[in-house]
Parts: structure tokens; sequence; C-alpha cells
């Protein structure tokens, strides 16, 4: 072992004594959660990267109203993106459950329909967004140039949003079974081939927002080939195959399945569509202010998004073990891992935050040259960072609640934060002297109302009945899940 291993290993050990010192969590289950979690982490600042780095490329060559169009195109985008969250998570948690209880035929079974839910959703959409690109933008402003850029935008990007659904389903799949690290190599070299693709085409061929979303269709569709390999049996390099797959033997639509997935994905896909849905009217506002307006919101969300990588990585680990101890009996393992990950979530949200806080400006510099640009869009990343750490709570809480197969109260607390909260604040700045600050504000209450609801829901532990009710449906024992 090098000097720079050991050095590793060192400060590895000392940070875990540190955090079991101080009641965050206990050893053995940090190791279990970093373990799942590190390679979504890694995942999810790839892919955040990716669309960062889009944005931040299109914006240096085309200046504020293309990251506007941009911007509107991608609210679209994150409806099929969110919907596609909503039915993965519905796919780990059974598969976590029914894998962890040794019942491989029924996790196989629950892929299949997972897949076939996700085509029947997302093929509409594609329709949607290529053919109705222009009059859908429209919606957000008059302003031509932005329209154009993102009516052109969203209609050449439309056919990988059907690609993208099946890569949600996968990688939970995988993160279902305790397998993260092959998604993560998959995602973060899809993410990388994205955007040297996007480079050569904004850069190189001068293709502007064609050429950015033609790369991320490519690069969408490499990684669901890369994802089929594994599901249809195939082995990975130094990776043994996974345990369950996408077998297609039996039935094409079986209801006995099918029927826990879809109660278990529908409050999961509506809390997911609450939270793509009130980006519109928000856009629509910030539109009120200018492009410029719009740029700096869409740069603080993005840069919000980034720091929110942690929750790709706690939220599945929480649902991944939350999932497989609920299945395999072990419910007090169960709520140690939920209660531990979501302190772990504040201390590593916080300490990120405070450092991004703290180097806003020159982050700014990365996305826009004008000096105006720049301080606005500095104000409105450390307002973002402060909100990452509700989203983070929320995340890692939803998780936990996820993993029992409780996915209502995540929707009513996106429901009531986003639009009983967050939408009359941020209007505020239309009607009142607060203006273009009335928007701050609802970046924050964005995240924190519903993080207050879920971790409420979960600190109740009701979630554990909600388990065992679901998994006696599942498997035919018992009632309908008991939705308390």
């Amino acid at each position: 072992m090098s000097r720079r291993s050991r050095g590793l290993e060192w400060l590895g050990r000392r940070i875990a004594a540190g955090l079991e010192r101080a009641n965050v969590i206990e050893r053995s289950r940090l190791r279990a959660t970093v373990d799942l979690a590190w390679p979504r982490v890694v995942t999810g600042f790839s892919r955040m990267s990716q669309q960062t780095a889009d944005l931040a490329m299109v914006g240096l060559v085309l200046g504020s109203p293309a990251i506007a169009g941009l911007a509107f195109a991608y609210a679209y985008w994150q409806v099929g993106n969110r919907v596609s969250l909503g039915i993965s998570g519905g796919s780990i948690s059974l598969v976590s459950q029914h894998f962890g209880g040794d019942d491989v035929a029924m996790a196989d079974r629950a892929i299949v329909q997972s897949f076939l839910l996700a085509t029947v959703v997302s093929i509409p959409l594609v329709g949607l967004f290529h053919w109705g690109a222009e009059p859908l933008i429209a919606l957000f402003s008059p302003e031509p140039d932005a329209l154009a850029f993102g009516a052109t935008y969203l209609a050449v990007l439309a056919p990988a949003i059907v690609f993208e659904f099946y890569n949600k389903v996968a990688s939970r799949i995988f993160a279902g079974v305790g397998d993260t690290f092959t998604p993560m190599m998959i995602r973060a070299g899809g993410a990388a081939l994205n955007i040297v693709l996007n480079a050569i085409f904004i850069f190189g061929l001068g293709m502007g927002v064609v050429g950015a979303a033609a790369g991320t269709v490519i690069a969408t569709v490499l990684v669901t080939i890369a994802f089929a390999w594994g599901l249809f049996g195939g082995a990975y390099p130094n990776r043994a195959p996974l345990p369950v797959g996408l077998r297609l033997a039996g039935p094409a639509v079986d209801p006995t399945v099918l029927r826990p997935l879809v109660v278990v994905s529908t409050p999961l896909i509506f809390q997911q569509l609450a939270r793509a849905v009130v980006v519109f009217p928000l856009l629509t506002i910030a539109a009120v202010f200018g492009s410029t307006a719009v740029a700096a919101f869409e740069i603080a969300r993005r840069i919000r998004d980034l720091i929110n990588s942690l929750s790709w990585g706690y939220s599945i680990a929480s649902s991944s073990l939350v999932g497989r101890h609920l299945g395999a009996d072990e419910e007090g393992v169960a709520t140690a891992y939920g209660d531990e990950i979501l302190k772990l979530a504040v201390v590593s949200y916080v300490a990120v935050a405070a450092v991004i806080f703290a180097f806003a400006d020159p982050v700014s510099r990365l996305f826009v040259t004008d000096p105006d640009a720049i301080e606005l869009t500095t104000l409105f990343v450390r307002v973002a960072v402060i909100a990452s750490i509700g989203l983070g709570l929320d995340g890692v809480a939803t998780g936990a609640l996820r993993g029992a197969g409780d996915t209502r109260w995540p929707f009513y607390g996106a429901l009531v934060g986003l639009y009983v909260f967050t939408l009359p604040v941020a209007y505020l700045g239309v009607v009142t002297p607060l203006g273009i600050r009335a928007l701050y504000a609802a970046l924050l209450v964005e995240t924190f109302v519903p993080a207050a609801v879920t971790i409420y829901r979960y600190r109740t532990g009701a979630w554990r009945a909600v388990s065992r009710s679901l998994r006696a449906a599942s498997s035919g024992t018992g009632a309908s899940p008991d939705r308390e």
C-alpha cells in the first residue's frame, strides 16, 4: 500500500471514529452506507455536472437568452425525468424488499413490470416534446431569442426521454440488490461522454443548442445499452452477474406485481411532478424581471442540484438498507439505518453548503461575464446553497420511507411546500415592492417546508407497518397495502 493510500485510510478511520463519537452514525453502518452511497454520489455529481456544463457552454457562447431558453426547455424535460424517478422509486422498493426476503422470482417480475410501466408512460412524452416544442416554450416568455433556443433544444432532445426512463429504472434495480458501483460507472461514463460530445458539437462544430441536445441523446442511448447488458444476464469486468434481471418468461402484464408497483410509485410520481410543475410558474415569474434574472435563477438551481448529488447516494442507501432489513424482518436495524443516515446528511450538507457559499462569486463567473449578471447570480447561488440543506434532508427522509413503501407523505410535503408556500411567496415579487427578493425566499421555503413534513412522517415510525402490509399484499398473503 502506498503512503498516499495509507494516509487516506487513516483519514477515513479518523472521520468514522469522529462521527461515531458525535453520535452521528455507528461505524459499521457508516461503512455499509458509504459503500452504497459513494458510487451514487459520483453518479449524481457527474450527471448534474453534465447538465451544468451544458448551461455554461451555451451561456458562454450565446449569452443569457440561450441560458433562459435552455431553462424553459429543461423544465419540460424535468416533467418526464421526475415521472421516471417516481416509477424507479417503486421499483427499488419492491425489488429490494423481495430480494431481501430471498424471493428472486418476485424481484424479477417486479423488474419486468417496471420497464413495461416506463415504456407506456414515456412514449407519449416524446411526441409532445418534439412536435409541441415551440408552443410549449412560448408559454414562458415571448422573447424571440429565448423562444427559439428553447424550442430547438427541446425538439431535438425529445427522443432521449424514453431511454432516460429506462436508465432510471435500471440504476435503481442495481441499487436495490446492493450494487451502486456498476450504475456509477455506466452513468458517470455516459455523463463524461455527453460533456465531450457537447464540447465538440458546441465549440468545435458550432452547432449551438442543437449540439447540446444531440450530445445528450447519443449519450443517453449508449447508457441504456450498457444497462441492458447486465439486466439480460451479461457480466461486467470484475463484477459478478446481477442476481436479478429482466427475464421475459411469464405474462407480459402481471397484475399481482403491477398493482403494488403502481400503488408505491403513484405517490412518488405525484410528488416528483409537484416539484417539476412548480418550476413553470416560478420561471414565468422570473421572466418578469428579464432573461438575466431567469438565467441567474436557473444557474442557482443547477448549483443546488450539484450539491444535492449527496442525496443521490444517501437517499438510495437509505432506501436499499431500510428496505432490505425490513424485508428480512429486522425493523430495529432498518430504523437505526434510517436515523443515522439522516444525521449524516445534516453534517454533510452543512459542510458543503458553507464552502460553496464562500466561493459563490467565482462560481457565478463560470456561467456569465456581464458584471450585473455576475452580481445577481452570486446572490441567487448563495440562497440556493442554503436551500440545498432542506432539499437534502427531504431526499434522505423520503429514501427511508420509499424503502418501506410508504410514499404518500413525501408527496403531501411537496404539495404543501411548493403550492401553499413557495408559489405565493414568489408571486409577492410581482405584486409588492419585494421584487426579485421574493424569489430568494421562495427558494428557501421550496425545500425546507417539504423536508419538515417528510421528516415528521418518518419520526412517527408508521412506515414500518406500511412495509409489513405491502409485503403481505405483493406476496398474495394479505390484504391491500395499508397506507395509514
